[in-house]
């Protein structure tokens, strides 16, 4: 039996009630550090840190050693997003940065280089004297106005409408979609850009598929690690009835509740990928989805 230092008093009772349980199945295999290390993808230091609350581990760690020990995999990822939950909002939250001043017109901090006068005779110019200013800029009449205006003034007032109208026009900003009812979703936007979810009767969503960096996407989510149960609803729902269908198990429509149709679907595809038939969505059933 190993003997465990104790874990940082400052440690949430969520975060530590995860790491508790992975000391025992850690102890009742049997295993070494060194051991787990040879057997999962991470590290002997790795593990130390996990273990004695110094990092929280990946939801792949915690899956890799709950596999090991022949854990229930399911109950320890649902015990893992609770602790993640609680480790993000114990971090210190970053001090908010000033916010950057407009640009404003930059003036020469070099002297103007004198300039050499042309022989009288040639130009048809006196020559300069020493102490003359430059010359000024030149200067634009305005049509109608009767007056003229420096061209200086004009330049920099349209550079400053530049610089603030540039971030409004960004053209590979993402828009979301204007309409429900048509499943439009930009792929792979960012999940806290999503709209709020609300399932409504008769409803259904498109599915767009394609592939990016091996794994197979419908354009809804992108998680690898939630966990859909019965009753589950959201984006991350529609998203595994958009790969369901594809795989050729029918969920039913597409609406992002996860119902009965919905269940015996996720169960087909687990027997047919070697994996437990639970008719729970998580990390190993979203791998075979996005194969």
């Amino acid at each position: 039996m190993s003997r465990w230092s104790g874990l940082p008093a400052s440690l949430d009772h969520r975060v530590r009630q995860l790491v508790v349980r992975l000391r025992r199945l850690k102890d009742h295999s049997g295993l070494s550090l060194a051991a787990l290390a040879a057997r999962t993808p991470y590290s002997k230091s790795s593990w130390e840190r996990y273990l004695n609350g110094k990092k929280l581990p990946p939801a792949a760690a915690v899956e890799a050693l709950a596999r090991l020990c022949g854990a229930d995999v399911t109950r320890l990822l649902a015990l893992h997003e609770v602790a993640a939950q609680a480790w993000s909002a114990g971090r210190p939250v970053p001090e908010a940065r000033p916010p950057v001043p407009a640009a404003q017109p930059v003036q020469a901090a070099r002297p103007a280089p004198p300039v050499r006068s042309a022989p009288p005779g040639r130009s048809g110019l006196p020559p300069r004297a020493a102490g003359d200013e430059a010359p000024l800029p030149a200067a634009h009449t305005v049509p109608g106005a009767g007056r003229q205006v420096p061209l200086g003034p004009l330049v920099l007032g349209a550079l400053a409408v530049l610089v603030v109208a540039l971030p409004v026009l960004r053209p590979w900003q993402d828009h979301l979609a204007a309409a429900r009812g048509t499943g439009a979703a930009p792929a792979g936007r960012a999940l806290g850009a999503a709209p709020e979810f609300t399932p409504r009767p008769g409803e259904a969503f498109d599915c767009r598929l394609q592939r990016r960096d091996g794994a197979l996407y419908a354009g809804h989510s992108r998680t690898a690690t939630a966990v859909l149960g019965s009753g589950a609803e959201g984006w991350d729902a529609v998203e595994a009835q958009c790969l369901l269908r594809h795989h050729g198990y029918d969920p039913g429509v597409v609406d992002g509740v996860v119902g009965g149709r919905t269940l015996r679907a996720v169960k087909r595809l687990q027997a047919g990928s070697g994996l437990p038939t639970d008719g729970i969505v998580g990390p190993g059933t979203w791998k075979a989805l996005r194969r």
